[in-house]
């Protein structure tokens, strides 16, 4: 069995990785490994973010195998925000709930400035609720670097529902399932179709590959 340090101090993000790299692979986190506090995260990009971590980790624990994720959620009617800035949206300390309520909150007002310039005649563009997750996942094994990519297409709901998942799942509506939010979802579900799950899919593939 190998033994990866996964970057997270997270455990529904824990539980989730080793649910998809499957048998063969033993996840830890950096606290089993004697290690404290946030890592660093000071990148413009998420790849670069996910690197940094991955790198800090490794760096730290004298080499051994690791990964890191960092993910971004692009809403298209705020430019592309939170992005890299997802986690912290609110403020330090990754308050789900204040993120929400902020992302929801700035959301409507986009909503309804553009409306009181379009009932003036001001050429708008149109308000879309259209919003992507995505996740970058960088894997140090055996000092080489190799980094994976996974993207979940959707849109903002109105308001939040659902009580699976964490961070912004009760306020993302997935392509996939336009009926519900991520939060309503259960994990297995979630795993199919989330950025995450593809990212680690793929970087499981590669591991399964050697």
């Amino acid at each position: 069995m190998r033994t990866i340090i996964f970057a997270t101090g997270n455990p529904h993000k824990l539980s989730e990785a080793a649910g998809i790299l499957g048998k063969g692979f033993q996840l830890i986190t950096p606290a089993d490994c004697g290690l404290a506090g946030d890592i660093p995260e000071t990148g413009n990009t998420l790849q670069a973010n996910s690197l940094l971590k991955a790198r800090f980790l490794w760096e730290q624990t004298g080499g051994k195998d690791c990964f890191a994720d960092d993910t971004g959620l692009e809403v298209e009617i705020l430019g592309g925000a939170p992005g890299v800035h997802t986690a912290r949206y609110a403020g330090e300390g990754h308050d789900s709930d204040a993120n929400m309520n902020k992302l929801l909150r700035e959301m409507a007002a986009r909503e309804h400035m553009a409306s009181v310039m379009r009932s003036y005649g001001i050429a708008t563009p149109h308000a879309t609720r259209r919003a992507r997750f995505r996740t970058s996942v960088t894997l140090i094994l055996d000092g080489e670097i190799h980094q994976f990519e996974g993207v979940m297409e959707g849109r903002i709901a109105l308001a939040r529902s659902g009580a699976e998942g964490f961070g912004y799942d009760p306020v993302f509506i997935a392509d996939a399932y336009p009926g519900q939010t991520v939060a309503e979802l259960s994990p297995k579900v979630k795993n199919t179709i989330s950025h995450r799950g593809k990212a680690l899919r793929a970087m499981a593939e590669y591991l399964q590959s050697l």
